[in-house]
């Protein structure tokens, strides 16, 4: 099965790949160097693994109730996979203007709870989550603009990055239901 995508979000996906990956190795090298005592430690993995599978759960839930918001309005056409040509700005785009990529910021520290790993949990994680926040400031947003132009730019002026209410965040990530109706 041929999968047909654009170069730009094979790059994103590298990049992705290479935070998560390259951020774990460096993290328990440096750990087992300066921290061994705390790594190898039983007791912290045992509190870090369960907040890591709940943080990668809520993570998923977010960026699969964006992608299912874009699969469902956001493309028109034969277009490449996970491209859009249509700006979406109603159901979780009314709330917040990436979701998916706002769930996906939270995956480095998922990954680092789940390994257990205190240089990657306090110090690589955070620091991937801003790298990848610059990156949708910049990137993304651009790209947006570029792509819809000024229908993008009111609709940034009236919808937050980080959603403002309850409503919104449970609409983020909760649990979706296979038959409830959307907006």
């Amino acid at each position: 099965m041929k999968i047909s995508t654009t170069p730009s979000v094979i790059v994103r996906i590298v990049v992705w790949l290479l935070l998560l990956l390259g951020g774990a190795w460096l993290s328990i090298h440096f750990d087992l160097r300066y921290f061994p005592e705390l790594f190898g430690k039983l007791s912290f993995h045992l509190f870090s693994l369960p907040l890591g599978l709940a943080l990668l759960c809520l993570a998923f839930r977010a960026a699969a109730a964006g992608g299912r918001e874009l699969a469902r309005r956001g493309r028109e056409g034969d277009l490449p996979r996970l491209e859009t040509n249509r700006l979406v700005t109603t159901g979780i785009y009314a709330c917040t203007r990436h979701p998916m990529l706002f769930g996906l910021m939270l995956l480095p520290e998922g990954v680092a709870l789940l390994l257990g790993s205190p240089t990657f949990i306090f110090i690589v994680a955070p620091l991937e989550a801003l790298f990848i926040l610059a990156m949708i400031l910049t990137l993304e947003e651009k790209e947006a603009a570029g792509k819809f132009g000024r229908a993008y730019l009111d609709y940034r002026k009236q919808t937050p990055l980080i959603p403002r209410n309850k409503a919104c965040w449970q609409q983020l990530f909760g649990r979706q239901r296979k038959n409830a109706k959307h907006s």
